[in-house]
């Protein structure tokens, strides 16, 4: 991801006065919407333990600066009526409300999930959101209370996977995933002055898709 100091502070203060009213934990949610923000993030997914709460919020923040699409994946029914009495009718609309198990409904091109580790599965959503987040051309996995648990941080076939835990809240661990595939292209440059051809590979990364909304 390219880095927007520009696209985190908007974030990051946005944030900050949406919490005024909302926020409970501001340090939490602030860091985390201008992580997504300043990356770029398009595809931005909260997984809690119970409802949608104050990092819900601080991703939609993040994902209308970026002018990306927010979500939120609640385990049963009592948790999405929970969410939708926090987020109120106006924040409710933008955000997709998702009930059933993480692991299997992360959608596919998912660039940023935040994963709680008081989810009793939380191990198996980790895993699937770094699975989609290569597959998607790379992105961020952040969990949150990560001093609750531990969790390894398993090679990705894209070079692998970069950790930070971070003193924040009830420590959170950021994960930044690579690709899992990348485009290899060859180029060729002739010596104007010699007619020598010289050949180079060029290896990037494969492009990131969203799917229309």
């Amino acid at each position: 991801m390219a880095w927007s100091a520009e696209n985190a502070t908007k974030a990051f203060l946005r944030t900050l006065k949406l919490g005024k009213n909302k926020v409970a934990a501001p340090d939490v949610a602030e860091f985390v919407s201008a992580l997504a923000a300043g990356g770029g993030a398009r595809l931005l997914v909260d997984v809690p333990a119970g409802p949608a709460g104050p990092t819900t919020l601080a991703l939609l923040t993040a994902a209308q600066q970026t002018g990306g699409r927010a979500a939120c994946i609640v385990r049963g029914p009592e948790e999405l009526r929970a969410s939708i009495e926090f987020l109120g009718p106006e924040l409710t609309a933008p955000v997709n409300l998702v009930v059933g198990d993480a692991a299997r409904l992360l959608p596919a091109g998912a660039d940023f999930v935040l994963v709680d580790c008081r989810l009793e599965n939380h191990a198996r959503v980790f895993g699937a959101a770094q699975a989609g987040a290569a597959e998607a051309g790379g992105g961020l996995v952040v969990v949150r209370n990560a001093a609750l648990c531990d969790l390894p941080a398993v090679e990705g076939s894209g070079g692998g996977l970069r950790v930070d835990l971070l003193p924040i809240g009830g420590g959170l661990r950021v994960c930044r995933v690579l690709t899992a595939a990348r485009r290899i292209q060859w180029v060729v440059r002739v010596d104007e002055c010699t007619g020598e051809e010289h050949v180079f590979r060029i290896t990037s990364p494969r492009k990131k898709w969203i799917e229309a909304s």
